[in-house]
């Protein structure tokens, strides 16, 4: 049973903040209130869900002693003793702690790993997997950066993708995805295996990260595209360097001012990402890695080809739909990770 008097704190705390965001709360005080408010409105409401649940169990098992009511009452209970359990799931998911990131859009950064220009042709196929999610779900999704082989492979990508809820479901795909398939470069016809490497970074806000002016050098440079396309001729692409921690950032597009600030928005999330990376360590240190964790060494996934078949490594997830995966069929992988990372909160937290 979850603690009545923690059921009780929170509808309190609900009261609270709507009393004082109808009348009597100071302007600055306004968009924190409504944040707060509007995260504990859906828990309210699983919590009414669930209390009115275990008033008319009573209600019902009171009615047993009346011969009158004792049918309804036995069928009443049996349909509350079936509803309950699934009440009480949905309640303690919405009493888990909420990431602060998840309503966030994101930064995605693909590279090629072990395996040369297979490896790089992966990590387009891994792009266009991503680009057709996106597309899917309604998201935005902007290449702001790209760097390409001459066989089309990619060197590097980085996108940025906004839409609802983008980084809660991206998030778990951090980690080295791994591909097993004869390349299309190879005329023997062996199998072989390649990486790469994503890394889902949550957008961060200037209020999140303070960057100080003498923590950055910044460089212009000429824009060059891909096999000379798309070429600026002025000098407008930015290069941003992080002094204190090497992290460099570059954007290419025609506006030297739009680059900065797109450099920035990814210098700013990548330090943010730093941030929540430490705090999870932090949190994690007498455990082992779990999903979620996003470790960009963990071997996350696996891309079977000859078989048809995707494997995620962190829960035991195998599908032989594997064409459907690379294109941009993720809901069910995702869903499943976030079950998983669901379970094990709620095991933390004695939920």
């Amino acid at each position: 049973m979850i603690p009545l008097e923690t059921l009780t704190q929170i509808r309190e705390r609900f009261q609270f903040l709507e009393a004082k965001m109808a009348g009597g709360a100071e302007a600055h005080e306004i968009a924190e209130l409504a944040r707060e408010y509007a995260e504990l409105k859906p828990v309210v409401a699983e919590i009414e869900d669930y209390t009115a649940m275990q008033d008319a169990l009573a209600d019902a098992e009171e009615m047993l002693s009346d011969p009158e009511m004792k049918a309804l009452a036995e069928e009443e209970l049996a349909g509350l003793k079936e509803a309950i359990p699934e009440a009480e799931h949905k309640l303690r998911l919405a009493l888990l702690p909420k990431d602060a990131a998840d309503a966030r859009p994101a930064i995605i950064e693909i590279r090629p790993g072990t395996g040369g220009e297979e490896a790089a042709l992966f990590a387009g196929d891994l792009l266009r997997m991503y680009q057709r999610y996106a597309e899917a779900k309604g998201w935005k999704f902007n290449v702001i950066e790209l760097a390409e082989t001459e066989l089309g492979g990619i060197k590097e990508v980085v996108a940025n993708v906004s839409g609802e809820g983008v980084f809660a479901r991206l998030k778990f795909e951090s980690g080295v995805h791994r591909v097993q398939r004869v390349p299309e470069t190879e005329s023997g016809g062996r199998i072989h295996t390649s990486a790469a490497t994503v890394a889902v970074l949550p957008e961060a806000e200037e209020v999140d990260i303070d960057i100080p002016a003498n923590d950055i050098r910044i460089d212009t440079m000429r824009a060059s595209g891909a096999g000379g396309q798309h070429v600026n001729t002025t000098d407008s692409a930015v290069r941003i360097t992080h002094i204190p921690t090497g992290i460099v950032v570059t954007s290419s597009e025609k506006s030297q001012h739009q680059n900065r600030a797109i450099a920035m928005a990814h210098l700013r999330a990548k330090l943010f990402d730093m941030e929540r990376q430490r705090a999870a360590d932090e949190r994690a240190a007498d455990r082992k890695a779990q999903v979620g964790s996003g470790d960009r060494s963990e071997r996350i996934r696996t891309y079977n080809f000859p078989q048809g078949r995707m494997t995620d490594h962190r829960i035991g997830l195998t599908l032989y739909k594997l064409g459907e995966v690379v294109g941009g069929d993720l809901d069910e992988t995702i869903d499943a990770l976030i079950a998983a990372d669901q379970a094990e909160r709620l095991a933390e937290q004695g939920l």
